[in-house]
C-alpha cells in the first residue's frame, strides 16, 4: 500500500468523527456556557475552525478550481489574517495577548491549542480528515473543561499532553513515510499538471502565499526557457557531482527529496525532468507545521515564506509544554519500528537537493516571557533525540551512500534592478569549476605544510585566531583541507577543514553576519581550545538577551560548541557583486561562506561520515574529518555529535590576514591587507580591484 492508498482508508475511517466534531463546534458561537474571558477565545476560535470546514467543503465541491485569483487571494487572507503582522498584537495565536486576555496559566496554553489548530490548514488542501478532527476534539476536549467551571491547570496541560502523546504513532510514522515515499504527490501533481502562467496554481498549495510568491513565479515565469532550465541543469548536475566526487554509487538510489520554496515551481518542473534523466524519482514531502515533528531550527521539506515569523518564533518551543524521556522514547519506538517497515524505501533514498532564497530584511525577534522555553533537562532530552534520529537514519540510509546539493536564488525583497541581481546570481551559481579548482589547489598546497592558521581582522573587526590543524603522515598521498568547487555546495569556493581543538584560541568577530533568517550585529564569540567560552552580539540594549538570541539561534541552545570548520572562500566574483548591488548583507550563508574566511560551530562537516574516505581531485585523501569530540563516538556516541553545524563569514572588508605558520616559525601568507598573495591566486583579486573594492 502506498501513502495515498493509506491515507484513503484513513479518510474514510476519520469522516464521521470529523463531521460530529465540526457539528458541535458550528454550535459553540451561539451558546453562553463558558465564562469571559475564555467565552471570546472559544468563540473566535470555532469561527476559524469553521472557516477550515467550509475550506473543505469548497474543495470537495470543485469550487476552488472555479475561483478567481482575487476569490483565491482573498480566502489565503482570511486563513492567515489572523496572525498576519498588523493583526497578532490582537491574536489569540501570540501568548503575549493569550496571556493578558486569559491569564498567565491558561494563555499560553490556549494560545498553543489555537496554534495547533493553525496548523491544519494544509491538511484541509489535502483532504487529510483524520489530523483535522484530532485537533478539533481536543479543542470540544478543552471547551467542555472550561463549560464545567474554571479548570484545573493540569487538566488543560493533560489533554494537551495526551493529544500529542496520542497521536505521535500515525504523525510520526506519516512525517516518515512523507520523507521516503514518492507516491506522496500532492506538491507534484500541482508542479507537473498546473498550468503554470495562471498563478491561481499557488494557491492550491495551502501554504501562505505572500506578494513575494506571486512575484517570484511571475519573474520566472518572464524568463526564457533556456535560462530556466540552466538553473535546473546546475542544481540537478550539482546533486550528479557531488556523489561523483565522494566516489559513492548513484546507480543504486531511486530517490532524491526536494525542498524548495513556493514560487519556483517552473524551475523545479525542470529539475524534475532532470533527476528522473539520473534514474531517480522526487519526494516532495512538506515542511512539518505540527509541534510533533517540527524543526524549531529549520524547515525540512517544501515550503511558503512566513506569514509571521515573531508568531513562529513565539511557538519555536512548545515542545516544552509536554517534551521528556517518556515521549522521546515513545517518538523513537514509533521510528524504529516505521524505520523497519519503510527499509527499503530508505534504502533507494539518495539525499536532498535544496533550493534556498534570500533577500529579505533581517528580523530582529522578541523574546517573550509568556512563550514557552525549554528546561535544561529538556534541551538534554532533545539532543538525545536528535542523535538518537541521526543514528537511525544513518542505519537505513547510510551517510556514506547518499550526497546533497544547495542552491540559492533571490527574492524580490532583495530590492532593485531584480531581474539584473537575478542574473548575476545565476551567473555566480555557473562559475568556472576547473580555474577555481586549479586555484584553490595552490591554497591548499600551502596550507597542508601548516601546523596551525593565523586570522585578523581589519579596522573595527577585532578578529584575532589561531586554527590548529592536522598533521600529515604522509604528504604525498594526504591533505589538510577540501577542494571544494560547485558539486554540493553551489556555488563554489572554498577550501575547508575540521581543526584540531587543542590550541585553537581566540576571537570571532562579525560586524554583520545572517544566521538563518536573523541579522546578528556586532558578533563576538570567544574559543578556549576550540571550544566556545564566551559570546555576544548588540542586537538589543540588553546584554543578556543578546546572549540569550546568540545560545538559542547560533549554540542552538547549548552552553558552548566546538569549532566544526574553518575554511576560506574565495569566491571574489559574489563578494564583488554583493558590494555593487549594495547586497552582502542580504546574502545567503551558502554564497556569504565562499566569501572570506568562516568558522563552524558545532559539528564537523563530515559527521556521521568520518569513517568513508574523501578525495580530492588531485587524488589526495582528506584526512581531517574528525576532532577531539567527534573521535568519541568509538566509545559513547551521544557525546560525539550536536546535531548542529552552524557557519560564521568574516567578509573580505573586515580581513586583514590568514597566515600559514609552521612550528619552525615560517609563515606563508595567504591573504595580506585583504589580498591573495599566493602566486597562482592573483586573479581572485581582479574583481575586487576591478569594482573599487580594494586599492
Amino acid at each position: 500500500m502506498d501513502v495515498w492508498e493509506y491515507w484513503k482508508e484513513e479518510n474514510d475511517g476519520a469522516g464521521e468523527r470529523y463531521a460530529l466534531s465540526m457539528e458541535r463546534i458550528r454550535m459553540i458561537p451561539s451558546e453562553n456556557t463558558v465564562q469571559e474571558p475564555y467565552r471570546d477565545y472559544f468563540v473566535q476560535v470555532s469561527g476559524f475552525i469553521c472557516l477550515l470546514g467550509e475550506t473543505v467543503c469548497s474543495l470537495q465541491n470543485g469550487c476552488m478550481e472555479k475561483a478567481s485569483l482575487e476569490e483565491l487571494q482573498q480566502l489565503n487572507h482570511r486563513l492567515y489574517r489572523d496572525i498576519l503582522p498588523d493583526h497578532y498584537q490582537e491574536s489569540y495565536g501570540n501568548p503575549a495577548y493569550a496571556s493578558a486576555h486569559l491569564g498567565e496559566v491558561f494563555g499560553p496554553l490556549l494560545s498553543f491549542l489555537y496554534s495547533e489548530l493553525r496548523s491544519q490548514i494544509p491538511n484541509v488542501f489535502e483532504g487529510r480528515l483524520r489530523p483535522i478532527a484530532a485537533a478539533c476534539e481536543t479543542f470540544i476536549e478543552i471547551y467542555n473543561l472550561f463549560e464545567e467551571s474554571i479548570p484545573q491547570e493540569k487538566e488543560v496541560r493533560d489533554v494537551l499532553y495526551w493529544y500529542v502523546s496520542d497521536y505521535a504513532d500515525q504523525t510520526v510514522r506519516s512525517w516518515l513515510w512523507e520523507r521516503f515515499d514518492p507516491s506522496y504527490s500532492f506538491a507534484r501533481d500541482i508542479i507537473m499538471e498546473s498550468d503554470l502562467k495562471d498563478l491561481r496554481y499557488l494557491y492550491g498549495f495551502g501554504e501562505y502565499i505572500s506578494p513575494s510568491e506571486l512575484s517570484v513565479a511571475e519573474f520566472l515565469n518572464s524568463l526564457p526557457e533556456e535560462t530556466v532550465r540552466s538553473m535546473a541543469d546546475t542544481y540537478v548536475e550539482g546533486f550528479r557531482k557531488g556523489f561523483e566526487v565522494m566516489g559513492r554509487d548513484l546507480s543504486i538510489k531511486k530517490t532524491v527529496l526536494i525542498r524548495y520554496e513556493v514560487g519556483f515551481e517552473r524551475m523545479i518542473r525542470y529539475a524534475v525532468e532532470g533527476f528522473g534523466r539520473l534514474g531517480l524519482q522526487c519526494i516532495f514531502c512538506r515542511a512539518p507545521l505540527s509541534v510533533i515533528n517540527r524543526n524549531p531550527n529549520r524547515k525540512v521539506g517544501w515550503y511558503s515564506s512566513s506569514p509571521n515569523k515573531q508568531y513562529e518564533y513565539d511557538h519555536r518551543y512548545d515542545c516544552a509544554l509536554y517534551m521528556g524521556n517518556t515521549l522521546k522514547e515513545r517518538k523513537l519506538s514509533v521510528l524504529r519500528t516505521a524505520f523497519e517497515d519503510f527499509k527499503e524505501l530508505a534504502s533507494w533514498y539518495a539525499g536532498p537537493a535544496v533550493v534556498e532564497t534570500f533577500g529579505e530584511p533581517g528580523f530582529v525577534p522578541v523574546n517573550k516571557k509568556e512563550c514557552y522555553a525549554l528546561s535544561e533537562h529538556q534541551e538534554a532530552v532533545i539532543r538525545s533525540y536528535n542523535n538518537e534520529f541521526t543514528e537511525l537514519m544513518n542505519k537505513y540510509s547510510p551517510e556514506e551512500e547518499t550526497s546533497f546539493t544547495i542552491i540559492a536564488f533571490p527574492r524580490p525583497e532583495i530590492g532593485e534592478p531584480y531581474r539584473e541581481i537575478f542574473e548575476e546570481i545565476i551567473r555566480i551559481n555557473t562559475l568556472d569549476y576547473e580555474k577555481y579548482q586549479k586555484i584553490q589547489q595552490v591554497i591548499i598546497d600551502a596550507l597542508d605544510q601548516a601546523d596551525w592558521v593565523r586570522i585578523k581582522g581589519a579596522g573595527e573587526n577585532r578578529t584575532d585566531l589561531t586554527v590548529s590543524l592536522h598533521p600529515l603522515k604522509n604528504p604525498e598521498k594526504e591533505t589538510k583541507f577540501e577542494n571544494c568547487v560547485s558539486d554540493v555546495n553551489i556555488p563554489l569556493g572554498e577550501v575547508f577543514t575540521s581543526p584540531v581543538l587543542a590550541g585553537t584560541d581566540g576571537l570571532l568577530n562579525v560586524k554583520s553576519v545572517y544566521i538563518g533568517e536573523f541579522q546578528f550585529k556586532n558578533l563576538a564569540i570567544w574559543f578556549k581550545d576550540g571550544r566556545v567560552t564566551d559570546y555576544t552580539c548588540e542586537n538589543l540594549e540588553d546584554p543578556e538577551e543578546n546572549r540569550k538570541l546568540v545560545r538559542q539561534v547560533i549554540l542552538k541552545n547549548h552552553e558552548s560548541l566546538p569549532m566544526g570548520e574553518f575554511a576560506i572562500g574565495t569566491n571574489t566574483t559574489a563578494y564583488a557583486a554583493g558590494r555593487r548591488y549594495g547586497i552582502v548583507d542580504r546574502l545567503p550563508i551558502l554564497i556569504v561562506e565562499k566569501m572570506g574566511p568562516h568558522f563552524a560551530v558545532g559539528d564537523t562537516c563530515y559527521s556521521w561520515a568520518e569513517d568513508c574516505p574523501m578525495y580530492n581531485p588531485d587524488g589526495k585523501e582528506m584526512i581531517a574529518r574528525d576532532n577531539e569530540i567527534s573521535i568519541l563516538r568509538k566509545e559513547d556516541v551521544s557525546k560525539a555529535y550536536f546535531s548542529c553545524h552552524t557557519d560564521i563569514t568574516i567578509p573580505y572588508d573586515e580581513l586583514d590576514s590568514i597566515v600559514a605558520c609552521r612550528e619552525d616559525g615560517r609563515e606563508i601568507p595567504i591573504i595580506r591587507n585583504g589580498r591573495f598573495v599566493l602566486s597562482g591566486t592573483e586573479s581572485l583579486n581582479e574583481p575586487l580591484s576591478g569594482s573599487g573594492l580594494l586599492s
